[in-house]
């Protein structure tokens, strides 16, 4: 029985090993983002926004437009629902469009410099993947690799994101190096970094999350906690986060293949509990 139940789990995927990841990129990020790993995509890009903020140069824009600051909710649901459109849909979409055309509309207020849109991109490709491989209830293929960094980059280049890598391993060093050249202390990156934490504090009653503050801090690797300025979690609750993060993919891989989508876009969002227009997503220019 258990055997049977293991094979349907893995319809999906063996749907997605006989897709093309160059060609098939569209469809291969739909399968993965709303069926298979959901919940893994929405928290592995939390943790893609947090290393955001170890480069002052980024931090000091976000501390500037005061976003997380005073519309912190507002800020992360905008940015959820124009990547998950995209991911959804597919950037040739209609709303895909739409949703890349707001994002370019947004960014196109500020002084943004090639190479810091080009590391943002990247986290995007590498931190579902890096997140996948420690907490996934099973390993990304090959083709969900690949698939992750063609669509990013079909996306970055209608964002006007100049010198994208031609390959995975190229991007994937640029990432890297990256981070070794500009992750530091600053002032900014503590202060964006604090309002994000304590926004994924405030989804839960306010008795527990003085709790589970360190529990936060226990997922972040030493790199965000220096650049932020956070403290280290203890040991022995790093290693009780990780735990109940890989025991929770075990037993997803006994559950049956979801049959329905469960995308970001999919849920009731906090700022919008009415809906909310594409074209009208993102902060208002700076007065």
């Amino acid at each position: 029985m258990l055997k049977f139940r293991n094979t349907k789990r893995n319809a999906n995927l063996r749907q997605i090993q006989q897709l093309d990841p160059v060609q098939d990129h569209g469809q291969i990020m739909h399968l993965m983002t709303g069926y298979e790993f959901p919940w893994d995509t929405t928290r592995s890009l939390e943790i893609a926004l947090l290393r955001t903020f170890c480069v002052p140069s980024i931090s000091a824009l976000l501390d500037k437009t005061g976003e997380f600051k005073h519309r912190p909710q507002k800020r992360y649901d905008d940015t959820g629902l124009l990547t998950t459109e995209i991911m959804k849909w597919g950037y040739e979409s209609d709303r895909g469009k739409k949703a890349i055309e707001r994002m370019n509309a947004i960014h196109g207020r500020f002084k943004i410099s090639n190479e810091d849109f080009l590391y943002v991109l990247s986290t995007f490709i590498y931190e579902p993947i890096r997140w996948n491989a420690r907490f996934g209830w099973r390993q990304m293929c090959e083709q969900e690799r690949l698939a992750s960094f063609y669509f990013w980059r079909e996306v970055g280049k209608r964002m006007h994101i100049q010198d994208i890598p031609e390959t995975y391993e190229e991007f994937e060093r640029y990432n890297l190096d990256y981070e070794r050249q500009h992750f530091r202390y600053s002032d900014t990156n503590r202060r964006t970094g604090e309002a994000t934490r304590d926004l994924f504090l405030s989804w839960f009653p306010s008795v527990v999350r003085p709790m589970l503050k360190p529990t936060v801090y226990a997922l972040l690797d030493d790199t965000i906690l220096d650049a932020c300025g956070f403290p280290q979690a203890p040991r022995l609750l790093r290693s009780f986060v990780a735990m109940s993060l890989k025991l929770r993919g075990r037993v997803l891989r006994l559950l049956p293949p979801r049959k329905q989508a469960a995308f970001f876009t999919d849920f009731s969002v906090r700022s919008y509990p009415n809906g909310y227009d594409i074209s009208e997503l993102g902060s208002p220019p700076i007065r």
